[in-house]
């Protein structure tokens, strides 16, 4: 697993993120910890939260995530110093609806929380979950850059941000001499590409920002689950989900079939390797998050970092999907 810098800061980071919204929802703590051991020994030091993970599931007050991450570092005695744990601020995290957003009440005392819940005294990476357009950004970067100062956070970055809004950040944090964003987490795969390539590339790259997608599989799509003309699985995402049956056109079929073509040439690789080896080979990208619910989804996800695609497959691949 190689290591990659993530954006302008000192975090050293792995090539793919083990993000963790599935963890007490559809993966329970054994099998949480099952696969972030087997991540871990894989050299996996990326690790990707959010505070509301997953609220929306019955029964699940929120912050269920970070504190089975928690109890994983404590359990096995996992040196803090060896993972970079990132985790996210924004999204309501109880019962009060006032309790959310990025004003510096709500940052300061989702960090706390976050930093008990992690078992830990800092985080490596805190960001904005989304925007929050009732708070003036220079709260929020002023927050951001409290705790920097007092050591809770080493970097901050956000997720969800249109172009405008990140240059906004970035001009703001010049302005005030603040930290600023150094990461971005966009929605960004082979068949929704136009939302981060129309501009937030080119800001990425010109101002060294690192990029950690998120949805690199599309919601399961971009595995091979689903396909042209047979039944939606049983139980699967697709069932209810207009977003990713958004994708099922004649253009995204015949992409699925290319590249599943794509990935017996090179030596019997998945489509959904070939969907991870799309982006790892991609100079702007830092680390895709990659989500999988049991050691099976781990073990082909992790396999895709052996998947150097040919010159000709990336043309094809970026051609097909444009």
């Amino acid at each position: 697993m190689n290591i990659r810098q993530l954006g302008n800061t000192d975090l050293q980071v792995s090539e793919l993120c083990m993000g963790t919204m599935q963890f007490g929802w559809t993966a329970d703590q054994d099998t949480s910890f099952e696969v972030l051991n087997a991540a871990y020994q894989a050299g996996i030091n990326f690790i990707d939260t959010a505070d509301i993970y997953s609220r929306w599931v019955d029964g699940n007050p929120g912050g269920v995530s970070e504190q089975i991450i928690g109890e994983w570092i404590k359990k096995f005695k996992i040196p803090r110093e060896k993972i970079v744990l990132a985790t996210k601020v924004r999204g309501l995290i109880s019962d009060d609806p006032a309790d959310q957003g990025l004003s510096r009440g709500h940052i300061i005392k989702s960090i706390d929380s976050s930093l008990k819940r992690l078992k830990t005294d800092y985080i490596d990476l805190y960001q904005a979950h989304w925007p929050d357009d009732g708070v003036p950004i220079e709260e929020t970067l002023g927050a951001f850059n409290q705790l920097i100062k007092q050591g809770k956070v080493r970097a901050i970055g956000c997720s969800n941000y249109p172009a405008w809004r990140l240059m906004q950040s970035l001009w703001t944090a010049d302005a005030n001499h603040t930290a600023r964003y150094d990461s971005l987490q966009p929605h960004y795969n082979l068949v929704h590409r136009s939302e981060f390539e129309s501009e937030l590339a080119a800001v990425c790259s010109e101002y060294q920002i690192g990029v950690i997608p998120y949805s690199p599989l599309a919601g399961g799509f971009l595995t091979g689950k689903y396909r042209k003309g047979e039944p939606i699985p049983a139980n699967s995402r697709g069932e209810n989900s207009t977003r990713l049956q958004a994708y099922f056109t004649d253009r995204n079929w015949t992409l699925l079939d290319k590249m599943e073509e794509i990935g017996k040439e090179n030596g019997g690789f998945s489509i959904s390797q070939v969907a991870l080896a799309w982006q790892l080979a991609n100079p702007i990208i830092t680390s895709p998050i990659i989500g999988p619910k049991n050691l099976s989804q781990l073990e082909d996800n992790i396999g895709a970092v052996k998947l150097q695609l040919p010159p000709g497959n990336l043309e094809l691949l970026n051609q097909l999907s444009e």
